[in-house]
């Protein structure tokens, strides 16, 4: 049976899971990454020598780190309709996973440490407010695309890329602070909220 190894708290296992879910794939999870179990030894690293999680393991053997590339695979597998398969359908799905990953994910770290976290090294007002700058003009984005999109990030239906942003989203609304309306991107996340498949992966937020 497929291993999926990783923590449930963490937004890129989640992906990974409510991925697996919605496509009704067997699995089993085993609880990898700190505090739960450290992913820095010598067991763990053979696998993914960065440390991080989540991880999937083949029956075969075949491993495959960083949850992008992990979902990917699997519902290019699955043929689940998650990824398309028409090259410019499929694309665009890819832009707004690599979007996420490289654009918008960068701008919250900060805010979530200071914010969500309270971790005291993440305690300088200037730097905490360019992030929530940078965060809130990139969720802006997203408002823009969902507004043209009728409702989903891509190729006006359910794809990856609205599972990824879905729960970027989860993060966006439970970072305490003061955010804008933005009427897209919440209709999109109360959808994605109705999902069965989303119940374990979209409730409340744990740092």
């Amino acid at each position: 049976m497929l291993r999926i190894l990783g923590r449930v708290t963490s937004i890129n296992v989640r992906k990974v899971l409510w991925a697996a879910d919605e496509m009704g794939l067997a699995y089993e999870r085993e609880d990898w990454g700190l505090p739960t179990r450290d992913p820095k030894v010598p067991e763990y690293l053979k696998l993914n020598p960065n440390g991080q999680v989540p991880t999937i393991v083949e029956p075969d053997g075949f491993v495959l780190w960083e949850s992008n590339a992990i979902v990917r695979y699997l519902a290019d597998r699955e043929r689940s309709g998650l990824w398309p398969v028409e090259p410019r359908e499929r694309a665009l799905v890819d832009q707004w996973l690599t979007w996420q990953a490289t654009e918008l994910n960068p701008s919250w770290v900060y805010a979530v440490n200071a914010l969500m976290r309270k971790n005291p090294a993440f305690g300088n007002a200037g730097d905490l407010e360019r992030s929530k700058s940078n965060w809130t003009k990139a969720m802006r984005v997203l408002e823009g695309q969902l507004q043209a999109g009728g409702g989903f990030v891509a190729n006006g239906r359910l794809s990856l890329a609205d599972l990824v942003l879905a729960l970027s989203t989860h993060r966006w609304l439970s970072t305490p602070f003061d955010r804008p309306a933005l009427p897209a991107v919440e209709a999109h996340f109360a959808q994605m909220q109705k999902r069965p498949a989303a119940a374990a992966y979209l409730g409340a937020a744990t740092p």
